[in-house]
C-alpha cells in the first residue's frame, strides 16, 4: 500500500551530523532503504532550525536543501524531488497503475518544507527566493513566537504581525503553501480569514482524545475539512495518548482516527509521522518499514480503499490541484 507521509527531521540531523549517510543509517528513522520497505512513494522532509543552534539564520534553510539535494537525492537509485504539479501527476499515475511489485521497484520521491519561518529573517525576500529554490510548504511558526506569527505555546496567543499577514499573502500570490501545525489558535482563526488556499496541519491529532497543546480542536478540524484542507495524523506519542506508563501502540490511534471520520475528515486525513523529530516511539511503529503492518492494523477495522486514502490518496489529491504548474511557471 503506498504511503504518503508529510512530515520528518532527517535533514536537521544530517545538517547536525555530516557523517550521517541516508542510505540505512541506524541513527535516522528515515532511511532510502526504510522508505522502499515501507512502500513510501513520497516522503516529506521539514527543515527545521534547531534551537542549539541559536538565533535562527536563513543559511540553515539553504544547508539542508543542499543536505537533501547532495546526500539524499543521490542515495542509491536516487530520490526524485517533488514540486510541480506535473510530479503530482506522475506519482498519480504510479500509485494508480502500479501493481503491489512495481510499486516496490519504483524510486520514492521528495518534497520539502520549512518548519517555522524563523530562518527567514523577516525577509519575504528569502521566502519567494526558497520557493524558486523548490520549497513547496511552509510551517509558519514552531512552538513560539517569531517574526510572522504566534506559535501554540506562546502564552499570550497572538495572532500574524503586519509582516505576517504580507507573508500570508505572498504564499498565496507565489504558490507556497500554508502549514498551521505550531501555530498559535489565533492565528490560525487569522489565518482561516485571509488565506485564498486550504491550507495543512501537517502533524497534529485530534486534542478531543488527546488534550495536547499541540493537537486540533474539533472546531479547527472542522475549519480544514470545510476549506479542503488536509491533516495528518501523527506518530509522536504524547500526542496520542496523555501521559500514562507503558509504550504507546498503534491501536492507540484509532480513537483519533474514528474522531476525525465523526467529524467528517475520511477525505482530509493523511499521514504526518514526525519521524526523527523524536525521541521515544510508538511501539511497532518506529520506522517506515513498520507501515505495511500499520496497514494492516487499519484494515481490519475499516475497507482497504479508505486506508488507501489515508495512506496516500488524501495527500495526493490536495497536491494535484494545489502545487504550481511548472509549465505556467516556465512561461512566466
Amino acid at each position: 500500500m503506498p504511503v504518503i507521509d508529510f512530515h520528518c527531521d532527517v535533514l536537521s540531523k544530517m545538517r547536525e551530523d555530516t557523517g550521517i549517510t541516508f542510505q540505512n543509517d541506524p541513527k535516522l528513522d528515515v532511511t532510502y532503504d526504510r522508505l522502499r520497505q515501507g512502500e513510501v512513494s513520497l516522503q516529506c522532509f521539514a527543515i527545521y532550525l534547531s534551537e542549539r543552534w541559536g538565533i535562527p539564520r536563513y543559511e540553515y534553510i539553504l544547508d539542508q536543501i543542499d543536505v537533501f539535494k547532495s546526500r539524499v537525492m543521490t542515495t542509491a537509485e536516487g530520490v526524485r524531488w517533488l514540486r510541480w504539479k506535473e510530479d503530482a501527476a506522475e506519482l498519480q499515475k504510479e500509485i494508480g497503475t502500479a501493481s503491489r511489485v512495481d510499486n516496490a521497484r519504483q524510486l520514492p520521491w521528495g518534497l520539502i518544507s520549512v518548519e517555522g519561518a524563523d530562518g527567514f529573517e523577516g525577509s519575504l525576500f528569502y521566502v519567494k527566493m526558497c520557493y524558486e529554490l523548490g520549497v513547496r510548504f511552509l510551517g509558519i511558526t514552531w512552538n513560539y513566537a517569531n517574526w510572522a506569527a504566534d506559535g501554540v505555546l506562546e502564552k499570550r496567543n497572538g495572532g500574524f504581525t503586519e509582516k505576517g499577514k504580507k507573508l500570508i499573502d505572498l504564499s498565496n500570490e507565489i504558490g507556497l503553501l500554508l502549514d498551521v501545525s505550531h501555530l498559535s489558535p489565533t492565528g490560525f482563526w487569522e489565518l482561516t480569514e485571509r488565506t485564498v488556499r486550504p491550507f495543512i496541519a501537517s502533524h497534529s491529532n485530534a486534542k478531543s482524545i488527546c488534550p495536547h497543546p499541540r493537537n486540533l480542536t474539533d472546531e479547527q478540524i472542522r475549519a480544514i475539512i470545510a476549506m479542503d484542507g488536509r491533516i495528518g495524523m501523527t506518530f509522536v506519542p504524547w500526542f496520542v495518548r496523555e501521559g500514562g506508563d507503558g509504550p504507546v501502540r498503534p491501536e492507540e490511534l484509532l480513537p483519533h482516527i474514528e474522531h476525525f471520520c465523526s467529524l467528517g475528515a475520511e477525505n482530509s486525513l493523511m499521514i504526518g509521522s514526525d519521524f526523527d523529530g523524536i525521541d521515544s516511539w510508538i511501539k511497532g511503529l518506529e520506522h517506515p518499514g513498520r507501515y505495511p503492518d500499520f496497514a494492516e492494523l487499519l484494515c481490519k477495522h475499516y475497507s482497504e480503499s479508505m486506508v488507501r486514502r489515508w495512506f496516500s490518496g488524501n495527500a495526493l489529491s490536495y497536491l494535484n490541484v494545489h502545487l504550481p504548474e511548472k509549465a505556467a511557471a516556465d512561461a512566466k
